[in-house]
């Protein structure tokens, strides 16, 4: 007897068979998954580096052009810079004619040019110019770096944040940088004032008036020896430089010289704009920078006599973060020990340098290299480079600032917010109590988003513009923004020069 079967309908096998066709496909599919998100999230050394390269080679195909423009500009006699006027000052930027820079650079010149055209002259000011590898867009453009200190070498600037070479903290030689200023204009990195770095002669400056008075003769002579009348200036630095850039761009809007001092505009990154009392002490404490010192518009100018300056708190926070970390570091706070080897033995809150290393601009083969006298260098001098100390009013409220900024195409302030020096919040206090082009302060509070478009970086902070001055913060970014993130720096420029009109895109 055989066993009766079921009877089913068409309909149901139907269903019965899309159902298991169904889930088999879904459990392929959640295999599926599972063997990608298994690749997906393999954090081995070895797929992390392989993510990495593709990345990079992705980003170095689209940038091929902005990144590599060293074509053809190192030999002399490609050059319209290098005659018989400046063939003294010409740098050889062949591979390792320059001690550890193994792999060339572009083509450049160094040296000292006195500070006026007197023929005993003494007091000389060091440079290092780099023509512009960019296109020709980039070609009647001068900028200028200053570091700051008062006293500070501008060669920190053009060998960790913007030259066309870089050695970072740590690292055991240096290596190409890609977002070199050079790549958008003429750069000249310039020591001074009289007394920092190579510079030659005794300091005899009282304040801020004098020295940019000594920085206009170097320029006259500068602009002179290498033919660049009528190039449109622009004075970018940090720091103390905050202080200098805004007398020697008054002192040469002043001049009403276009064919030496055509002046544009300036970039102050973590700039001494004011006094430390706002600079450091107001936003050390949250609550005051959230409740008292930024309100947009401001109402008024602020009442010095609430906050009196005798409280330090700067320097209460500063002696307990040492205690917590010995490494900390005012520059960047996320530093952490050891502390690292730094060719310019500075490479924190304290100089550094380990048994048997050497300052990079010390070593006479360098100096040689370079056009340099042979003296001892410091990142930062010793000695005063202001007699009796630097006299002037800060740029802020004194007025000279503001001046600038009137008379100026473009003016930018930006701040890193990981910098515990001057920090960016009193920055923005001292900007909110400055009066430019009939208003005081900005009208609400700096909002847009700072996008980075390199390597994908996408947005770095935020920005605001008002009235002819640009005031931006960086993330993840300390006192020397340049060096912290170069491709923040690279765009800051762009947009200085006038090549992007709006940082959020």
């Amino acid at each position: 007897m055989r066993s009766e079967v079921p009877h089913t309908s068409p309909a149901k096998v139907t269903r019965f068979v899309i159902m298991k066709v169904a889930f088999f496909t879904l459990l392929g599919f959640l295999f599926a998954t599972a063997a990608l998100a298994s690749t997906s999230w393999n954090k081995s050394p070895q797929a992390i580096k392989k993510l990495y390269d593709g990345l990079r080679a992705e980003e170095a195909n689209r940038n091929e052009e902005r990144y590599n423009p060293l074509k053809d500009r190192i030999l002399r006699k490609k050059s319209k810079y290098c005659n018989k006027k400046t063939k003294d000052f010409w740098v050889n930027g062949t591979r390792g004619a320059i001690p550890d820079v193994n792999f060339d650079i572009p083509e450049s010149y160094a040296g000292l040019l006195p500070i006026s055209a007197s023929k005993n002259e003494s007091r000389k000011l060091w440079f290092w110019f780099f023509p512009t590898t960019g296109g020709p867009e980039t070609k009647d453009d001068l900028v200028v770096w200053l570091n700051g200190g008062p006293g500070c070498s501008s060669l920190e600037g053009l060998l960790q944040e913007n030259g066309p070479f870089t050695w970072q903290y740590g690292t055991y030689l240096p290596v190409p940088n890609q977002y070199t200023w050079v790549n958008l204009t003429n750069m000249a990195w310039v020591e001074q004032p009289v007394g920092t770095g190579f510079t030659q002669g005794e300091p005899n400056i009282r304040n801020q008036e004098e020295l940019a008075a000594q920085f206009l003769g170097f320029l006259k002579n500068f602009v002179d020896k290498f033919g660049l009348h009528g190039k449109r200036i622009w004075i970018t630095g940090e720091s103390y430089a905050g202080k200098y850039i805004p007398y020697i761009a008054d002192a040469m809007l002043n001049r009403t010289d276009t064919r030496y001092f055509n002046f544009k505009g300036s970039m102050l990154y973590d700039p001494s704009i004011d006094e430390d009392l706002y600079l450091e002490e107001v936003p050390v404490v949250p609550f005051l920078v959230r409740n008292n010192g930024l309100t947009f518009p401001p109402t008024g100018p602020i009442n010095t006599t609430l906050i009196p300056g005798r409280c330090q708190l700067w320097n209460q926070v500063f002696n307990r973060a040492v205690r917590i970390n010995p490494c900390f570091n005012i520059y960047h706070i996320m530093t952490t020990c050891p502390n690292l080897w730094d060719v310019l033995g500075f490479p924190g809150s304290f100089g550094y340098l380990p048994e048997g290393a050497k300052i990079y601009f010390n070593r006479p083969e360098v100096q040689k290299a370079i056009n340099a006298p042979r003296v001892e260098w410091e990142e930062c001098s010793s000695r005063d480079v202001f007699v009796g100390g630097d006299r002037s009013p800060f740029p802020v409220p004194g007025g000279v600032l503001s001046r600038v900024v009137e008379k100026s195409v473009r003016t930018v302030v930006a701040h890193g917010l990981l910098d515990f020096i001057l920090i960016a919040d009193g920055t923005l206090i001292s900007l909110n109590n400055m009066v430019w082009n009939g208003k005081r302060g900005f009208s609400k509070k700096p909002s847009r988003k700072f996008v980075v478009p390199y390597d994908g970086q996408g947005e770095l902070g935020i920005w605001h513009e008002e009235r002819g001055l640009t005031y931006i913060e960086i993330k993840l970014a300390g006192h020397m923004v340049p060096q912290y993130q170069p491709a923040a720096g690279y765009r800051h420029l762009e947009y200085l020069l006038g090549r992007i009109k709006d940082l959020s895109k």
